[in-house]
């Protein structure tokens, strides 16, 4: 693709030819026609001229000789070297009421008849002639005057040319110009590309350029916009990663003791016990695995920030019948009660699934045996809520904000620690909020809010 100082450029130069091209157009229209008018306007004039003396009262004899004289100067004419060359491109002749000839310039053409009164074009030959003709009833003459059309036509092309002439070099000119005044406009671009250029490929800080034109406000807000998203990107590997390598180091650990153990067991009830406890690990690593892919995955896509409207309740029930049989075999009862009220929100459906099931399993965790989980939704006209109850032994006050840190088990050995901290990412994402509190009957409620609207 051409640079868009030579995109301008053409297209700038190009508007002008086409300007320059219409007014050109209109000069030589409009030239031919104020030509025109002036040389008709003095082919009348000339023909009153040679009225005024063919009506000078004379006797025959000294008529006849007024004629001679005429004929013989104007025979004369483009021979003497004070004329002019366009002497014998301008002719004029006078008949009488019979139709001869009476004073007739040599380079008049040859009329095969008397010409009609007023402007007419004749065609005569190499050359085509534009004439008047003019009829004095007094002294019985026609006057004709004619003017060969080339000395118009020079004459506009004259003018034309001298008025396109500076045109065409004042282009020429311009477009030098123009292209020096892109350049120089588009300076803080090119200051903007080289400072983006020098810059290190680790540096994601935003750009800061100053001065800079309001045009370019835009671009400097996108790509800040741009490097802010790629430090978050960058951020969350490097968090994943360290997650990742801080959590799976201790149970890799765990599971090369456990295989050493089978390896020098002395008897088979040791190499099963061994390998019963190799199994655990091996599934705890599994959870931990799911819970840090489950983080990575929600948590870029909950940076979007703008959701579609969806139906809190419909994505409860959803969520519960897929849980429901899980919960039944762990041996316990699970309950749904909702309010009346409408349950639509801007949210991620998959998110609020996630951080439900979630809270699910931590109660599940925690339950005692034959025990009750209640599942309540509910709301107001701001906000919608979403509680998960157990009747496990509850928190104590002072841990309530520590179990959302990552990887804090509380008196779970098979969790990893991150079930709360995934929920109240989401939660923060979503504009909500995650509270846990204990119940007075015993047992712990965990409290999803979430904003109707998607926040700003």
């Amino acid at each position: 693709m051409i640079s868009i100082r030579r995109r301008i450029l053409f297209l700038v130069l190009s508007l002008m030819l086409l300007g320059t091209a219409l007014i050109s157009l209109f000069n030589y229209w409009d030239s031919s026609h104020e030509v025109e008018e002036v040389y008709d306007a003095q082919l009348v004039h000339t023909a009153r001229l040679l009225q005024g003396v063919m009506r000078m009262p004379l006797e025959n004899d000294k008529r006849s000789a007024l004629y001679t004289a005429f004929n013989s100067a104007l025979g004369q004419a483009g021979q003497r070297k004070a004329g002019h060359p366009y002497e014998s491109k301008l002719a004029f002749q006078v008949w009488n009421r019979a139709g001869e000839v009476l004073v007739r310039t040599a380079s008049a053409p040859q009329l095969g008849a008397a010409p009609r009164l007023g402007f007419a074009d004749v065609d005569l030959g190499p050359h085509q002639w534009r004439g008047f003709a003019l009829m004095d009833e007094d002294q019985g003459l026609l006057i004709w005057i004619g003017e060969r059309d080339d000395v118009r036509q020079e004459l506009v092309t004259s003018i034309v040319r001298h008025t396109l002439m500076p045109n065409f070099i004042g282009i020429v000119v311009l477009a030098a110009l123009i292209w020096w005044a892109i350049g120089w406009g588009m300076q803080p671009l090119q200051n903007m590309a080289r400072v983006i250029r020098a810059r290190h490929p680790d540096a994601l800080e935003p750009l800061q350029l100053d001065p800079l034109p309001k045009e370019l406000e835009p671009m400097q807000a996108a790509l800040n916009r741009l490097l802010f998203q790629i430090d978050q990107v960058l951020e969350r590997e490097r968090r994943f990663i360290a997650d990742a390598a801080h959590e799976m180091r201790t149970p890799l650990a765990v599971l090369r003791i456990h295989v050493q153990n089978a390896m020098q067991a002395s008897d088979e009830a040791q190499r099963s016990e061994s390998l019963g406890f190799l199994i655990g690990g091996i599934d705890r690593a599994t959870r931990v695995v799911n819970q840090l892919l489950t983080m990575a995955r929600v948590e870029p896509t909950l940076a979007k920030g703008e959701w579609p409207v969806i139906d809190l309740q419909a994505v409860t029930r959803e969520t519960l019948a897929e849980l429901t049989p899980w919960v039944l075999k762990q041996g316990l009862e699970l309950s749904l009660e909702v309010a009346e009220g409408d349950y639509r929100l801007a949210a991620d459906a998959g998110a609020i699934g996630i951080a439900l099931q979630n809270l699910l399993t931590n109660a599940v965790n925690f339950s005692p045996a034959h025990g009750q989980l209640r599942v309540l939704l509910g709301g107001d006209a701001d906000s919608l809520f979403l509680c998960v109850e157990d009747q496990g032994p509850g928190i104590a006050e002072d841990q309530l904000e520590q179990v959302f840190e990552r990887f804090y088990s509380r008196d779970n050995s098979q969790g990893a620690g991150l079930g709360l901290a995934i929920v109240q990412m989401i939660a923060s994402r979503l504009g909500g909020s995650i509270r846990l509190s204990n119940l007075p009957e015993g047992g712990l409620q965990a409290r999803l809010e979430l904003p109707r609207h998607s926040p700003a």
